[in-house]
């Protein structure tokens, strides 16, 4: 009762403001810490009223790093990033990153700028038209029409990205950030609510009849879970089924590496003891997981995700349930709050069901032989490391509650072999739209959302290129952030396509670049180049000490590549026109 005339009171209550002053008072009810930007005319009023709001203007050297930082930021905190930036260029320059968190399904909100209502369409200076070019990257592009709707709008664009769990446009005038209105500032729960609830009791009940009747029952756990904070339910449910626990692609901290059921990642260069052990599922049990189709696709030639087991599919998004595999029960629910249900029905159901003793002796060796293997791997000498073997050795020397991005190329991805986690919201990964250049600014967002825990970035040598520019503001902002750059002198995922597929024939696979340890010391932070894998460890102690932005220019082995990414989209080539003959993939075989 008292909560509801709270409520009441708030909405017959309206406050004289200014459009700038709505919008900063929505950005603090939904406690934003943090906005992520470069400084432009267009938002200065608005500007002006973040330091008294106990609101941290973040400037970028760039705005794709913006919304990169508002993504690792949302995904370790929970909390919705912001960005913003000048209309045109300022915003335009975070297609790419606003695409990334989208698809990563990570809330954020762009507070978009655009040109003033007097001189829309007259192609003026700094105008686009912003909102046709996200439409197609963001879950919903808001659209402010009057100074009256400002607040309303942003709540809007709060209320769609944290439901469908993605990047929201928010599109204002630029003109509309002046004059007066009369508003409410609702709190969140008068405008949004975040779950979607346990799901369809009958369609529960069918999953639960499936597992009970399972014989060899698999989890793949997602980032579904990781959001809910529903490790712990998932733990439940497989210790009661003796059910080993994969975690989909790229979320390796979906589940604890150290649990006795845990086999690893699936998706490319994940673990064969969680392919194994999904190989032989009769049921598979996924959870606030997609079940993506890269994540999905064969890897180290195991053709892994069975084609006969009925799959039990969880996700608070309706559009995701079967969506790339057909499935035997669908639920539309909170990943923690479905999995709560399951286990009090398999609990009250099954209460007495045994242990699987030789189940989980068969994971034990499944998962030894894979981490023998991985060292076996590592220990092969390179030149002058061999990629595996500083990957190893850099995961030993991070403390366990370390959080890790990492970005994409061949290293990177090699990485999700080799990073576990015991703690959830510690693995950020750019994921499936796959583009380079994330993981340094997201590890600076993921910082800042805990300013006292490690934070360490995998990167290449070629993304390292987009992304070193942001040391500056490492340094600027005192963000200490550790840049593991792999450097193999290459874009050794596309060197490794051109090895397998076009004869070791190098088109702009090649990089020159300088030394990175010095260009790190000449924009102020700790800057380190390393030729030996004994000395990573030496290294990262010293740099955890010191807690100040710090690069790491590990020179790695260029030869030593992991297989091709997208073997199912590539050919080998053929060539017709004769002055192309002597490329054709046949021709060195005569």
């Amino acid at each position: 009762m008292a909560q509801y005339t709270e409520v009441k009171n708030q909405v017959n209550q309206k406050v004289k403001m200014t459009p700038s002053e709505a919008i900063v008072e929505t950005l603090v009810a939904e406690n934003v810490k943090e906005v992520y930007g470069i400084v432009g005319s267009a938002f200065m009023d608005m500007l002006d009223l973040f330091p008294t709001a106990g609101i941290r203007f973040l400037p970028v050297r760039h705005e794709q790093s913006a919304a990169h930082m508002a993504d690792g930021y949302a995904r370790v905190s929970g909390t919705a990033g912001v960005v913003i930036g000048q209309n045109g260029p300022g915003i335009t320059n975070m297609v790419t990153s606003v695409a990334a968190a989208n698809q990563a399904h990570t809330p954020i909100v762009v507070i978009s700028p655009s040109a003033g209502t007097p001189t829309i369409g007259w192609d003026g200076f700094q105008e686009a038209n912003q909102v046709s070019i996200f439409q197609d990257i963001t879950k919903e592009t808001v659209r402010v029409t009057h100074k009256s709707r400002v607040a309303e709008c942003l709540r809007t664009a709060f209320r769609i990205a944290y439901a469908e769990r993605g990047a929201v446009l928010y599109d204002i005038p630029r003109d509309l950030f002046y004059g007066e209105l009369e508003d409410h500032i609702l709190k969140p729960y008068q405008y949004r609510v975040d779950s979607r609830g346990s799901g369809d009791p009958a369609s529960i009940q069918q999953a639960v009849t499936l597992l009970e009747d399972a014989n060899n029952p698999v989890i793949i756990s997602g980032r579904g879970v990781v959001d809910s904070d529903g490790v712990e339910a998932v733990r439940e449910i497989a210790e009661h089924l003796t059910a080993p626990v994969a975690v989909s692609y790229m979320h390796n901290d979906a589940f604890p590496a150290d649990h006795p059921l845990s086999v690893g990642p699936i998706g490319y260069m994940g673990s064969k003891a969680a392919m194994h052990s999904l190989q032989k599922a009769d049921v598979v049990l996924a959870i606030g997981t997609r079940l993506s189709v890269f994540g999905t696709l064969p890897c180290y030639d195991i053709d892994y995700f069975p084609k006969n087991a009925k799959i039990i599919q969880i996700d608070i998004n309706p559009r995701n349930i079967a969506r790339t595999h057909p499935v035997a029960v669908g639920i539309i629910g909170d990943a923690k709050l479905t999995s709560d249900e399951i286990i009090k029905q398999l609990h009250s159901e099954m209460p007495n069901r045994k242990k699987n003793q030789i189940l989980i002796e068969e994971v034990s060796k499944l998962k030894s032989d894979w981490e023998q293997e991985l060292v076996n791997l590592a220990m092969v000498d390179g030149n002058p490391i061999n990629p595996r073997r500083a990957l190893l050795e850099l995961t030993k020397a991070l403390p366990e509650n370390t959080i890790i991005s990492t970005d994409i190329g061949n290293v990177s991805s090699t990485a999700n072999a080799y990073l576990k986690f015991n703690q959830s919201r510690r693995h950020i990964a750019a994921l499936t739209f796959g583009n380079t250049g994330f993981a340094y600014p997201a590890a600076l967002g993921a910082q800042l959302a805990e300013p006292n825990t490690p934070v360490a970035a995998i990167i290449g040598d070629g993304a390292w290129g987009m992304s070193l520019h942001e040391v500056s503001t490492a340094v600027e902002q005192n963000i200490p952030v550790i840049a593991c750059v792999f450097n193999n002198r290459s874009w050794a995922a596309e060197k490794k396509n051109q090895v397998d597929y076009y004869d070791n024939r190098f088109v702009g696979s090649d990089i020159e670049a300088p030394d990175f340890a010095e260009v790190a010391k000449s924009m102020g932070a700790q800057g380190y180049t390393v030729e030996n894998p004994e000395e990573i460890a030496a290294v990262i102690k010293e740099v955890l000490e010191l807690r100040k932005p710090a690069v790491l220019n590990i020179y790695v082995d260029g030869t030593q590549l992991a297989p091709p990414f997208r073997r199912d989209a590539l050919q080998m080539p053929t060539r017709f026109m004769d002055k192309y003959k002597h490329l054709d993939h046949n021709s060195w075989k005569k």
